[in-house]
């Protein structure tokens, strides 16, 4: 296909300006062009999203309302990358939650530089989709809009699509993003119509940047340039999406009262003192047996998994109610994941003088597994406290790669058992294995105590400094 250039968008403009030509913002921080994917409540939005990923990340559930805040993934096409927005139904009325999910929408719309339009073909021309297309008129230039008739399964289907066409957004493209029929020709053309990611004097975009630019990295660790994953976790309605909306400095993430609002993992790289962090948030947290929907369990699943990938975690827990079971099992789980944890005592301001000893108090009764960890007491909702957290990030994450000379690990195991000498058992070697975290083997005569296992740990801990991350002890037994 010839490459169709659309003007210069004043979302593009802008993002422009931002680094002397490069289309950059925090959630898109290599300036690829943007396309969202919107549409009422139920009509295939994230089902086509994870067609055109080619793997399932956004949650599906054939009921409306199971995708709320706003996902940004890279899609890749004919080698062509760019970011997709997956964004909750827009509605035209509803409750004050439902007006938020309406807002992220529409934010996606401005900020994106094409816009894929869902419909159903089955259900048809809803009033919904009338006011949402008045929408997409008014606010977008002629020609950034596609129009999708989804749920076109099969060739019976195709001469419904027309009637979409009334919606004044030029000709629909029959789709059916469950089975594939019709997203790759639909693909074509998405890419023919993209701006590239870099934008000239003149206003032109160089395709050929734009590729060597878009070089999304993985975020499994520092090394290597990467950008490490900080997951924010917690029980529901503690207070998760208010921090990472104050952290991004964006209202990514729909901040509502009512418990589970957020259903899926939202990421959103951030530039810091600290170098770029990416900050994911999390759905709440509880037992399965009072889970109200699949979608909570699969949002329960998402959250485990961004756990296991993150580079450190961040445990809210709500001060005003203090340690619960719930928060004592999800500290566990992080623990087991072995990152750096900071534990977040939000709400502190709605803590009343008098009762902040006592919460302390539990935290560190409740919580003396994680002793190791940082508490940082906050409220996300004021910014209370939150200046402290990146440096303190860096700190931990510094730690969790560190590595120590094997030389003076021994010398301190030494000196160690010669302050408190084991009955048991001796160590006679001991050899850092790896790092992330740090885990350390000894080589011993027979196999240790439990108790002077966390001895010999906390003398690891103090003498390099650890801090707020955790370290590991593996034995082997060796004769002598």
């Amino acid at each position: 296909h010839d490459r169709i250039r659309l003007p210069v968008s004043e979302q593009s403009k802008r993002r422009a300006k931002a680094k002397g030509g490069s289309r950059v913002s925090l959630t898109n921080p290599n300036g690829l062009p943007v396309v969202a994917i919107v549409g009422r409540t139920n009509v295939g939005k994230s089902t086509l999203m994870n067609r055109i990923i080619g793997r399932r990340e956004a949650i599906v559930e054939d009921r409306p309302g199971v995708t709320r805040d706003r996902k940004d993934l890279v899609a890749e096409w004919a080698d062509v990358q760019f970011l997709l927005a997956d964004t909750g139904g827009w509605m035209v009325e509803g409750n004050d939650l439902d007006v938020k999910v309406s807002k992220q929408a529409e934010k996606a719309i401005d900020d994106a530089d094409l816009v894929l339009f869902v419909c159903d073909v089955i259900v048809g021309v809803t009033e919904e989709d009338e006011r949402l297309a008045d929408v997409l008129r008014r606010r977008r230039e002629k020609g950034s809009v596609f129009l999708i008739a989804n749920k076109t399964d099969g060739e019976t289907r195709d001469s419904d699509i027309w009637q979409f066409a009334a919606l004044g957004l030029g000709d629909p493209y029959a789709v059916s993003a469950l089975h594939g029929r019709g997203t790759g020709d639909m693909l074509d053309h998405v890419i023919d119509r993209l701006p590239d990611a870099e934008v000239d004097e003149e206003g032109d975009f160089d395709h050929e940047a734009a590729v060597e630019e878009a070089t999304f990295t993985d975020v499994s660790g520092l090394g290597g340039g990467k950008t490490p994953a900080i997951v924010i976790a917690g029980r529901p309605n503690v207070g998760k999406s208010t921090l990472f909306n104050r952290l991004i400095g964006d209202d990514r993430s729909i901040v509502h009262d009512m418990a589970g609002t957020t259903r899926d993992a939202i990421d959103t790289v951030v530039e810091t003192p600290e170098g770029n962090i990416r900050f994911v948030d999390t759905a709440g947290m509880r037992r399965k047996s009072r889970m109200d929907d699949g979608a909570e369990y699969f949002s329960m699943v998402r959250a485990l998994q961004a756990i296991d990938a993150a580079d450190a975690a961040l445990l809210v827990i709500d001060a005003s109610e203090g340690v619960t079971h719930q928060d004592q099992r999800l500290a566990e789980r992080i623990d087991a994941a072995g990152c750096p944890i900071v534990i977040l005592l939000n709400k502190w301001d709605l803590v009343p003088a008098e009762r902040r000893g006592e919460v302390e108090a539990k935290v560190e009764d409740r919580l003396a597994f994680l002793g190791y960890a940082p508490v940082l007491k906050i409220s996300a909702q004021s910014g209370l406290g939150v200046h402290k957290l990146l440096p303190l990030l860096g700190e931990s994450m510094s730690q969790y790669h560190m590595r120590v000379p094997t030389r003076e690990l021994n010398e301190l195991i030494m000196q160690a058992q010669q302050a408190h000498p084991s009955r048991e058992s001796k160590v006679l070697y001991a050899t850092q294995g790896a790092t992330d975290p740090p885990t350390f083997t000894l080589f011993a005569n027979r196999e240790m105590t439990p108790q002077y296992l966390r001895y010999l740990e906390r003398r690891i801990r103090e003498h390099f400094n650890f801090g707020a991350t955790p370290i590991k002890l593996r034995v082997r037994k060796r004769g002598g």
